[in-house]
């Protein structure tokens, strides 16, 4: 069997969950799937070991923290972004996207005033808040114990599917890949991947797919630009364009007849109306892979809900766990988001390599919130390897510079590793929209 060897290091994700544990399983598995479609590519008699180090895991995990832009650190929530006393409990709302902190504030019908977003929620019922900003296109979630989340009939549709769900759409014909060089090894070379992701989890997974060797180009609507910070932290080894799905059909049936693999990260349903439900690709593009992500889920009633990660935390219970009924906290990092997007990135190459011996379009779909149910469970069935433990010192050796489009940028190198394999990206992440809608 494969070997992993995993470089323990206590204290580089501090939590009362496993968020550790989380971190290192999750890059795990991406490491080990890149690993043995490398090897199946280049007729390697043995799968490279994987390298599992907790010091480049929690670096990256906290990527969009580390990220300095001409030494200035980035913006990552803003100000009516966090949790809020209501009369019977706790809220957290997510108002980074202006048209998602316009929705709020319709809702509540106050002006973008902290103090007056304050004196509004402290009216009402968490509940209420939660109903009210979910109507208006905004996003609020109430806080729930794990206990309360549970008798949730999200979280009983939730606790069906597995962890990555995945299956085959068709009997398209077995995949036939180039061979690929092992200097350094990129499973992925020659791998083309539409990127249709916002932050964090999706961009993370086609980011990864970027270092191992995938041309992924980002597509976003040209009327709602992706956060700038968030799209370069996330925006390494890709290129960037933007293209309006109703108006420009002829060019995205274009990109889908080049394409091998389409990530998506929007609200499940959201982008069926424009053909891009697994089902329609696989019969317009037979041999694709379909990767789809969600907060909630595609099912149960909070199946078209928004939601990011700390929403997620929120409603599971985590954000109890992790502080108190009466005082919410946070896991050390928004591992949920980086967890799953390793995860989706694995379940990706898993899908490549599979279709090398029994051919087929592949679809496979992860949620946030099944991620947070594994890590509330305590990561039951987590990959073993040999282990050995070494201090923990803080990032520094897990940070690199370089030059780029959008100027000198610190960021976190990549946590997946394995023998032969790539220690960094091929190129910097660009400004946002700047590349013209076409694969390689």
């Amino acid at each position: 069997m494969t070997g992993i060897k995993y470089v323990v290091r206590e204290g580089a994700l501090q939590g009362r969950l496993p968020a550790q544990q989380l971190a290192r399983t999750c890059v795990g598995e991406c490491a080990l799937a890149a690993a043995e479609l490398g090897a199946r590519r280049a007729g390697l008699a043995a799968v490279p070991t994987v390298r599992v180090d907790d010091g480049a895991v929690a670096t990256a995990f906290l990527s969009e923290r580390h990220l300095l832009i001409n030494g200035r650190a980035p913006v990552n929530f803003a100000p009516l972004s966090r949790f809020w006393q209501t009369a019977d409990g706790w809220v957290r709302t997510h108002a980074n996207y202006p048209h998602h902190r316009a929705r709020l504030l319709q809702a509540l019908g106050v002006p973008e005033d902290p103090a007056a977003v304050e004196a509004a929620l402290a009216e009402r019922s968490a509940l209420d808040v939660e109903d009210a900003v979910h109507e208006a296109g905004g996003l609020a979630v109430a806080l729930r114990s794990p206990e309360e989340w549970a008798v949730h009939p999200q979280a009983a549709e939730v606790a069906k599917r597995p962890l990555v769900e995945r299956g085959r759409l068709d009997t398209a014909r077995v995949r036939a890949f180039a061979p690929v060089d092992t200097s350094p090894l990129l499973p992925a070379a020659g791998v083309r991947v539409l990127d249709l992701t916002r932050v964090l989890a999706g961009p993370v997974a086609t980011r990864t797919l970027a270092l191992l060797g995938a041309d992924v180009l980002r597509l976003d609507a040209p009327w709602l630009p992706e956060l700038p910070d968030q799209h370069a932290d996330t925006g390494f080894g890709k290129r960037s364009a933007t293209l309006d799905l109703a108006a420009d059909r002829q060019t995205f049936e274009e990109l889908l007849a080049a394409a091998d693999v389409v990530v998506t990260g929007y609200r499940p349903g959201a982008l069926d109306r424009f053909g891009l439900s697994p089902e329609a690709l696989a019969e317009r593009r037979p041999g694709v892979v379909v990767a789809r992500l969600s907060a909630w889920g595609e099912y149960g009633p909070w199946r078209e809900r928004r939601g990011f990660d700390s929403l997620v935390q929120a409603a599971t219970g985590i954000a109890v766990l992790e502080g108190s009924p009466d005082r919410p906290g946070a896991l050390p990092a928004q591992a949920l988001d980086h967890g799953t997007g390793y995860l989706l990135a694995a379940a990706v190459l898993r899908a490549l390599t599979e279709q090398s011996y029994g051919g087929g379009s592949r679809f496979v779909r992860l949620a946030l919130a099944r991620t947070a149910q594994w890590l509330i469970d305590g990561m039951d069935g987590t990959a073993a390897g040999d282990a050995m433990s070494e201090p923990y010192d803080g990032p520094e050796p897990w940070l690199a510079e370089t030059d780029s489009a959008l100027g000198r940028l610190r960021y976190a190198l990549s946590p997946v590793s394995f023998e032969g394999g790539p220690a960094d990206w091929a190129r910097p992440p660009v400004p946002w929209g700047t590349d013209a809608a076409r694969l390689c």
